[in-house]
């Protein structure tokens, strides 16, 4: 028997090289006369298998990086931010005034009395969460993927936000509100009016939000619910205290929205639905690599972003697993340079 090996970057070959016998059993030729006659198209009656044995590939080729990707992923959040804000300034020009178009009925008004504050709350435990996840996301080896995932689906969110709110605007849920006036038309104002909420992140503690409309959905239960859910998902299950402490934060701070009486009901239950949805959706077809596929079966290939997804993902292997690295050390800082060291994984 004559073995010969041969390696690429994805296979190995084996080529087994016998001579078959008229009993049906191998045996291997002594060294001897070597014009034996040809039987088979091969020498001495050699017969040929070829074994290919897969070699799954090393992790920098199922995850690449693909920082271009992450690039293109930011600036689509934040074109969907700045839309979302305009829309606001938009919908404001539309609301109603309270005394005209007073609130409208709510179980969960009639049950708790107003909470002054309540929204404060809800406001801190956000941009906890959000502090939170960036530092976590730091500290992934994966961050590129992860980064570009929570990018697209939180612009997308915010987009289907700009749509709802648009098409229908509902009379502001408290008497409470104090709206900023109307400009009737002033886009100048009302563009220096988007750049001001912008630079405040859009809260209510910041000062930089005191205009009325954007209730359907709320804003504020995207970013309490997306940030624990990705950081739920790509942090190691045994880390259940942390788990439950974020749970916690958003829970209390979606509660909190209702308790104040700053949105509706409706907007709550409609912002959780969709960005549970649009979360889970994401992940599923990202992690089977039948659903990255166009094909008449797969229903979720119909979805208007679905060709976007695929050039985010087409290149990511699999499920991303929950690894982490430190970014840098104290020495690597001392000597200028930047080193990783794994400190953790799934």
């Amino acid at each position: 028997m004559k073995k010969t090996t041969q390696w690429s970057r994805e296979e190995v070959t084996i080529e087994l090289c016998m001579e078959t016998r008229a009993n049906g059993h191998a045996n291997v030729d002594a060294a001897g006369d070597r014009s034996k006659a040809t039987r088979n198209g091969l020498v001495n009656g050699l017969h040929k298998e070829v074994v290919r044995i897969p070699i799954p590939g090393p992790p920098s080729v199922l995850f690449p990086t693909e920082w271009g990707k992450t690039a293109i992923a930011f600036f689509y959040a934040i074109c969907c931010f700045f839309f979302t804000t305009l829309m606001i300034s938009v919908v404001h020009e539309r609301v109603p005034p309270k005394e005209v178009s007073p609130p409208l009925p709510d179980k969960f008004f009639d049950i708790f009395d107003r909470v002054e504050w309540a929204f404060t709350v809800c406001e801190v435990n956000g941009m906890i969460l959000v502090i939170v996840w960036i530092l976590q996301w730091s500290l992934l080896k994966h961050k590129s993927i992860v980064g570009r995932r929570f990018l697209f689906i939180l612009g997308t969110l915010y987009l289907y936000r700009c749509i709802t709110m648009y098409v229908t605007t509902l009379p502001v849920p408290g008497m409470h509100f104090k709206c900023s006036p109307k400009l009737h038309g002033d886009w100048q104002s009302q563009m220096w009016r988007v750049l001001k909420m912008l630079a405040g992140g859009g809260l209510t503690i910041t000062g930089s939000h005191h205009m009325c409309g954007d209730y359907l959905y709320s804003g504020h239960t995207v970013m309490l619910t997306l940030t624990y859910l990705f950081i739920k998902e790509y942090s190691p299950r045994r880390f259940w205290c942390y788990h439950w402490g974020c749970g916690t934060l958003s829970v209390v701070g979606v509660f909190c929205i209702l308790l104040a009486h700053d949105h509706y009901t409706i907007d709550v239950v409609v912002a959780y639905f969709v960005t549970t949805r649009l979360f889970w959706w994401y992940h599923t077809m990202a992690n089977y690599s039948e659903l990255k596929a166009l094909s008449p079966s797969n229903f979720l290939s119909r979805i208007w972003w679905y060709r976007i997804f695929q050039y985010l993902e087409q290149n990511v292997q699999g499920v991303v697993p929950r690894s982490f690295h430190m970014p840098f050390s104290w020495r690597s800082i001392q000597w200028g340079t930047v080193k990783y060291s794994r400190i953790d994984s799934d």
